[in-house]
């Protein structure tokens, strides 16, 4: 088996070998949070003012999978705009955590951008999307106690999962997360809440038991007033006008 280079090298070499040009690169993801696996890819973000857009691709060299996100000095915004918008700041993480391997003075700037973005959280949300939120919460836990179906109940506690992570981090300002980062965005949050949640969840799949994930939903709706059901409406037409 071919012996891998260090991701250092093989991200540097991969840089000057297809990007000499470049206003900038940077190499990004699990390797320079020192949390990679085996399975760990390299993430290059590549700044190149000839690139008419953004595009990505994947290829392997010098033992490595590398995923390459290229960007010219505008258009990164546009990503910017976007993972700020859905609250799961992958780029502007990406970017702000990167080790430069290429700059012709725009990294520092970007970089400070992106920490800037980080730094400041997600937007705030109103009080009537807080209420919807509850209100989504509410209806996946009452169909969750409701259910006695094994199969059903696995994907409610699914979606109840990721809609309670997501409300408890949007109602305290913080960043949200997708996949293994929800969990890493609740770290991010609170550690002790996060092991709690996902005891919770470990449990119900593991026993078929929900109460610690009932217990959980309802600590997480407490602050806002509890299930919501009673009472709820949308898009209704005031009629008494």
């Amino acid at each position: 088996e071919l012996k891998r280079l260090e991701p250092l090298q093989a991200a540097t070499q991969f840089i000057s070998k297809h990007y000499p040009n470049c206003q900038g690169a940077l190499l990004a993801g699990s390797v320079v949070r020192g949390e990679a696996t085996h399975t760990s890819d390299l993430d290059l973000v590549i700044f190149d003012d000839s690139f008419t857009s953004s595009f990505r691709e994947s290829l392997i060299e010098f033992g490595w999978a590398i995923e390459v996100f290229s960007h010219n000095l505008a258009s990164y915004q546009a990503f910017f705009k976007s993972d700020c918008k859905r609250a799961r700041p992958s780029m502007p993480r990406m970017i702000s955590e990167g080790i430069i391997l290429a700059d012709k003075g725009v990294m520092q700037s970007i970089k400070k951008e992106a920490k800037q973005l980080l730094e400041k959280g997600p937007e705030k949300w109103s009080e009537e999307t807080i209420s919807l939120k509850r209100y989504f919460i509410s209806d996946a836990l009452d169909d969750l106690i409701g259910s006695s179906n094994t199969g059903e109940a696995l994907f409610i506690a699914n979606t109840l999962a990721y809609i309670t992570h997501e409300f408890v981090l949007r109602t305290n300002g913080h960043w949200i997360g997708d996949s293994k980062w929800i969990v890493r965005s609740l770290n991010d949050y609170n550690e002790r809440f996060s092991k709690e949640f996902v005891e919770a969840f470990d449990t119900f799949y593991k026993t078929g038991s929900k109460d610690k994930v009932i217990q959980l939903v309802d600590k997480v709706l407490a602050p806002h007033g509890g299930r919501l059901f009673e009472g709820f409406s949308l898009g209704k037409e005031s009629l008494d006008q």
